[in-house]
């Protein structure tokens, strides 16, 4: 009966992912011969197709083989930004790692001011990729709703909101700030000061959130007073100790959410006569290989820099095989390493 079926109906390609197990996406990359297929899924694709002795439909194939086996690491930040910054050449390294074994070119495309939004906009609705990794996301930022609206694969390094509709990957954020400032209060410290990330951010929002949880875990109303907002710059860690010192100069530990800023605070705290960690004990986020140079050396929250890199990339590769397929979101866990500066 299924043998006269399948002489009698032109088989398609949903009948072939189907008999092999796969998603529709991944029969069109074997039929064309594009990357990113395994040699396990590509044998089972082969000998479905020789079972049901599928023919490809020549319009359907041309559309799949208008893609440019090219996808965009798009950055909205400036250039002294992704060079001062750890996190953003360990990301790349991650993605780079994950397209070693693959045909795909890398973009890298920076978005500074509206005229590069504009650009990089035209440059995606002409499908000139076929894929986005987006990486630094703002909560304001236009970029993820507009790739969003054009049904162009795309993956988050971080997310808008705990809601996040697009598929993402970042850290505990979280659990990795509360570790942080629980590690200070064991040692006694009392009035734990927090240098957060941008607030128009889920990351500069979570690691505030940890350091209140923190407090409040041990029974400690946070002092809000104690917190100040920064920019994941070293030039905003610096002026916001100089801030708390002013608030509160008998401060006794500080957790900044990130290296870059930790290493500012230190040299504020240095200039103003503040031994580290005698008088002062501070923590950073991201372990980085900042956190190894400053003086003394930093403990950091580690997150898996390099391996947010290489999950987004394989999500996006997922992604772009079938399109139609579920919006992943993943976490990966954070630990401490501690160093002299608590």
């Amino acid at each position: 009966m299924g043998s006269r079926r399948r002489q009698s109906q032109r088989p398609t390609l949903e009948a072939v992912a189907q008999l092999a197990g796969v998603g529709r996406g991944t029969v069109s990359r074997v039929v064309n011969g594009a990357p990113g297929v395994s040699a396990r899924a590509r044998a089972v694709v082969e000998a479905a197709i020789a079972e049901l002795n599928y023919v490809p439909n020549p319009a359907a194939r041309s559309l799949v083989t208008s893609r440019t086996d090219s996808i965009a690491l798009v950055i909205p930040e400036s250039e002294q930004r992704l060079a001062d910054e750890p996190y953003f050449s360990a990301v790349i390294r991650g993605v780079c790692t994950e397209l070693a074994e693959t045909e795909l070119q890398l973009l890298l495309i920076l978005v500074r001011d509206e005229r590069e939004l504009k650009r990089l906009t035209r440059f995606v609705e002409a499908r000139r990729v076929d894929g986005v990794l987006l990486v630094s996301v703002h909560q304001d930022d236009p970029l993820p709703a507009l790739l969003e609206e054009l049904q162009i694969p795309t993956v988050l390094a971080g997310r808008r909101t705990p809601g996040e509709s697009l598929s993402h990957v970042h850290s505990d954020n979280l659990g990795g700030a509360a570790q942080a400032v629980r590690h200070l209060l064991d040692q006694g410290r009392t009035e734990i000061a927090t240098i957060t990330g941008p607030l128009d951010m889920d990351v500069g929002r979570s690691r505030l959130q940890g350091w209140r949880d923190a407090h409040t875990e041990r029974g400690a109303e946070p002092d809000e007073l104690l917190a100040v907002p920064g920019d994941f710059t070293e030039e905003g860690g610096r002026a916001a100790m100089a801030g708390l010192l002013g608030r509160r100069p008998g401060l006794d530990a500080v957790f900044a959410a990130s290296d870059v800023m930790a290493a500012g605070a230190l040299t504020e705290l240095r200039e103003r006569g503040r031994r580290v960690p005698e008088d002062v004990a501070v923590v950073g986020f991201d372990d980085s290989p900042i956190a190894r140079h400053t003086v003394p050396p930093l403990t950091s929250v580690c997150q898996p820099i390099e391996e947010i890199g290489r999950s987004i990339t394989r999500l996006l590769l997922a992604e772009i095989e079938d399109p139609a397929g579920p919006r992943r979101h993943l976490t990966l866990p954070t630990t401490l390493t501690q160093r002299q500066t608590t």
